[in-house]
């Protein structure tokens, strides 16, 4: 079977003048996954590693970058599904951990749980040998400034930059990965979409896989990931699944904030968003990469 991978690094708005970085920071995350598609490598092992490319970029809002909650800390969030075992691993709030999607795999395939918050699982991180770092170690100096200039001014937009990748492998597997470091200025120890199975990203090997990113409280309440794989349940490829998912939420909230991106069991890939922008990388039918800050796969 023919390999197929899309990533993301966030949905809304963001300068123009960072498309570029942008952009460059996807193709390499999507090159990453993509190398070990082609070798014949499992899509969890390429979706946690492009994810880990891009929670090492601080342009976006997951790992280096991560945005400081109203107690100047950073608390990040992560999801990985695996599609072939309709199974997952979640962190919440954690606060040490270099690459939060490979502490999440972790979860999944080392202990009993799926789910693991706060310093229970930074504490198992530094259990299973992962590089651990002071807090600070992801904080930014664009994210200090902005967050000793909050209280004089205007309030602040929510995460533009949470990252994902969604992956179809030879064998016909599927796999979806979501990390964040949640929203600007967040009450400490709020969660959002991105960690929950079926909001912040959802997988089917029956069907299709799908990563989500906006606004959480909104992908939440109408777990979002689960309702595109649904769609491609009902009969629709992962292009309509996407623009159909969107369309729903827009039925629910006047300014849903949400994207996301698909990948169907028959290696077709989609996305779709209401936000500003969404910042997409996949590889077309030729191999080759493409980029979009517009979403609509088939845009550059």
């Amino acid at each position: 079977m023919k390999p197929a991978m899309i990533v993301h690094g966030g949905a809304g708005p963001w300068p123009d003048a960072e498309d570029s970085a942008r952009g460059q920071a996807l193709v390499d995350a999507l090159h990453t996954g993509w190398r070990i598609l082609e070798a014949g490598g499992t899509a969890l092992e390429a979706v946690e590693k492009a994810t880990n490319i891009l929670e090492d970029f601080p342009l976006f809002d997951a790992g280096i970058g991560s945005f400081l909650n109203q107690m100047g800390e950073v608390e990040m969030d992560a999801l990985i599904v695996d599609g072939a075992a309709l199974d997952f691993g979640a962190v919440a709030g954690v606060k040490h951990v270099r690459y939060p999607i490979s502490l999440a795999r972790r979860i999944m395939t080392d202990t009993p749980h799926c789910f693991l918050a706060g310093s229970g699982a930074d504490l198992l991180a530094r259990q299973l040998g992962f590089p651990v770092m002071s807090n600070l170690f992801f904080v930014t100096e664009a994210e200090f400034h902005r967050f000793h200039e909050k209280q004089h001014a205007a309030p602040r937009p929510q995460g533009t930059g949470t990252v994902g990748a969604v992956a179809l492998d030879t064998r016909g597997n599927l796999a979806a990965a979501t990390s964040t470091g949640g929203v600007p200025d967040k009450m400490p120890g709020r969660v959002g979409d991105s960690p929950v199975f079926g909001a912040g990203g959802y997988a089917d090997n029956r069907y299709g896989a799908a990563s989500a990113t906006g606004v959480g409280e909104n992908i939440l309440r109408v777990l979002l990931s689960k309702y595109a794989v649904d769609a491609i349940a009902g009969g629709m490829n992962a292009r309509a699944a996407a623009a159909a998912s969107i369309d729903h939420i827009n039925s629910r909230f006047q300014d849903s904030q949400a994207g996301l991106i698909v990948v169907d069991r028959d290696g077709q890939v989609g996305a779709a968003h209401s936000t500003l922008k969404i910042s997409i990388a996949w590889m077309d039918a030729d191999g080759q990469p493409r980029v979009s800050m517009q979403g609509g796969v088939g845009v550059r």
